[in-house]
């Protein structure tokens, strides 16, 4: 499967990651091992240079790694520092290290050419440190390509059924299409649903006006808000984005992460919550068993769907109208990952 390299990946939840112990992780088949140095978040290859013991099971010791089979220490750049018994250190006792680094609650991993690892293409996502936005987190992992979350994610028609009993969205849902607007790195929606009751716990008694608008970007990370306004909004403003209109109810956002962590498998971040003028951590945590209920449900169907392309994985899909979104970012994905086979050939 083809994904990019030259970008950030969301590794893992900030505030999970231990303050004075490594953790392990692996990215695009890369097993991976995330540590505190002081102030500086470090991601090194999870292989110690002597008897290739996992670092992940090591020690830290401030500033620096001990691999905790036979003792040898690294420091933040990946350089040994120390082998028990022994006064040389060969220079080539060495552990590969990746640029790192934690902005909106997550730890973000360049995979590629560290020279170009610009923290400028870091997806604003949002974290905990926004004061606007009261937010639950969490993760699943899958036995599913990363591109199949991906996939689901680019083709929101899937509520109408994957989500009839969660989100209970109707299938007038399905039914619209979206307004998608390619983007250097990713893919814009936007999406008003006129004269609806909302959905699952913000259900109204009165018609309302919904807003949607989310961008998907490389490599796979999706930032959503969505809100509700009084009817008659959507066609007063041309079905144009609301802007700084503020909304009556159910302003909220989501931010979301696909990380492929090998062959068939995947990591998928998330967080959610209300905006604070429009709800409170109450909200937050039913809106949080309510995405634990759905995305379970997408988990069921993107398990299974893999399983049964894994039996002939060269049948071709067939396309329908929802698929541009799709089409259009696995095009982009394909066209930056085939310029980086270029730039790698021109340089070897």
């Amino acid at each position: 499967m083809t994904y990019v390299r030259n970008a950030w990946y969301v590794a893992a939840w900030e505030q999970d990651l231990p303050a004075d112990a490594p953790a392990a992780m692996s990215i695009l088949g890369e097993p991976i091992v995330l540590w505190r140095a002081g102030e500086k978040l470090v991601a090194m290859e999870d292989r110690c240079v002597h008897r290739h013991a996992p670092l992940s099971l090591g020690r830290c010791e401030g500033a620096s790694l001990r691999c905790m089979y036979h003792g040898l220490r690294f420091d933040a750049d990946g350089r040994c520092v120390e082998i028990p018994g022994q006064e040389l250190i060969p220079p080539t006792a060495r552990v590969k290290t990746y640029p790192a680094l934690a902005k909106h609650s997550w730890v973000w991993v360049w995979m590629g050419d560290p020279a170009l690892a610009d923290e400028a293409l870091v997806p604003p996502a949002v974290g905990y440190d926004d004061p606007d936005y009261i937010l639950g987190h969490g993760f699943l992992d899958y036995e599913a390509e990363a591109r199949l979350i991906n996939d689901n994610l680019l083709d929101f028609s899937h509520l109408s059924y994957v989500h009839a009993q969660s989100f209970g969205t109707g299938p007038e849902f399905a039914g619209s299409l979206p307004r998608i607007t390619p983007l250097p790195r990713g893919i814009r929606y936007e999406r008003w649903l006129e004269g609806t009751f909302g959905a699952a716990m913000r259900k109204s008694d009165v018609p309302l006006d919904s807003w949607q608008t989310y961008d998907f970007l490389i490599p796979g990370v999706l930032l959503m808000w969505s809100a509700n306004y009084p009817p008659g909004t959507a066609k007063a403003l041309g079905h144009s984005p609301p802007e700084k209109l503020d909304a009556i109810a159910g302003l909220n956002f989501t931010s979301q992460a696909v990380t492929p962590t090998g062959e068939g498998t995947a990591r998928y971040f998330f967080s959610w919550g209300p905006h604070c003028k429009y709800g409170d951590e109450a909200m937050r945590d039913g809106m949080m068993a309510l995405a634990d209920r759905a995305f379970g449900e997408d988990k069921t169907m993107i398990e299974a769907q893999q399983k049964v392309i894994a039996r002939d994985p060269e049948r071709p899909v067939m396309p329908t109208a929802h698929d541009k979104g799709v089409t259009l970012f696995n095009r982009l994905v394909q066209r930056l990952a085939a310029e980086e086979a270029e730039a790698r050939a021109a340089a070897a």
